[in-house]
């Protein structure tokens, strides 16, 4: 369960003060929930939120994860962020790693005392997403797609509860993403997803529609993807939902 109660972002210009999110109040606790909307409108703000990479400026975020009381995402940072990972739309933007192995291991360090059986449950963790063979190359030799599964093996394998991933497939072609999208769906953590991929988006149970920093529409993926595209169709100068992938 995710719950905003009242929760805004504000950032300090030399204009002045600028809403980047205005007071939200949602709780989610559907297991894929995908955000949609054009660039800026504030969707990854809201996501980042959730973890605290963002911190809101009124209001709280909380978390619940399994078993687990409420954590706030200020006074409760740093077990929120063991309870929810976060995946960028660049991998390398979290690759920090010589070897895929390595990086995995990384997130292995915790639960895995021991270097040998640390590395051999980071293998294990690669297998699982079919990139055990790449277990001793370089990130830097990895294609995107494959940087990209790295990426979210090396969150995974350190146990969250939520999963939020910020535009995952917009740097890569339509085969590896719909490979990434399909391991997405696949999981059993609670998913927040921020996407432009339309198709992406409809394949969640619930889709939250963002723009001008206010979520102004929230249900059903077809019924938030038909009001997204009748908004962007409104306004001439939105030529922002490139990734739409849908007929």
């Amino acid at each position: 369960m995710i719950a905003f109660e009242g929760a805004s972002v504000t950032a300090q210009t030399t204009d002045g003060a600028v809403t980047i999110l205005h007071p939200t109040t949602l709780a989610l606790a559907e297991r894929r929930i995908s955000v949609i909307g054009a660039n800026g409108s504030g969707k990854s703000t809201l996501a980042r939120l959730i973890n605290g990479l963002v911190e809101p400026s009124s209001g709280t975020v909380t978390i619940r994860p399994d078993t687990e009381r409420s954590l706030d995402t200020v006074r409760d940072g740093a077990a929120v962020r063991r309870a929810v990972g976060f995946v960028f739309t660049d991998p390398a933007a979290q690759l920090i790693m010589p070897t895929a192995a390595e990086d995995v291991a990384l997130s292995l360090r915790r639960t895995h005392r021991d270097k040998r059986e640390r590395r051999a449950a980071a293998v294990a963790a690669l297998d699982g997403f079919g990139l055990g063979d790449l277990a001793d190359r370089s990130v830097h030799a990895l294609s995107g797609g494959q940087k990209q599964m790295l990426a979210i093996a090396s969150v995974l394998a350190a146990g969250p509860s939520i999963l939020v991933a910020d535009e995952p497939t917009t740097l890569l072609d339509l085969r590896n993403s719909r490979r990434v999208g399909d391991l997405l769906a696949s999981l059993s953590q609670q998913l927040v997803l921020v996407t432009h991929d339309l198709e992406l988006a409809a394949r969640a149970d619930r889709t939250l529609v963002v723009e001008d920093g206010r979520v102004v529409f929230d249900g059903e993926p077809a019924a938030a993807i038909a009001d997204y595209r009748a908004r962007s169709a409104a306004d001439p100068r939105d030529t922002r939902h490139h990734g739409d992938r849908t007929p």
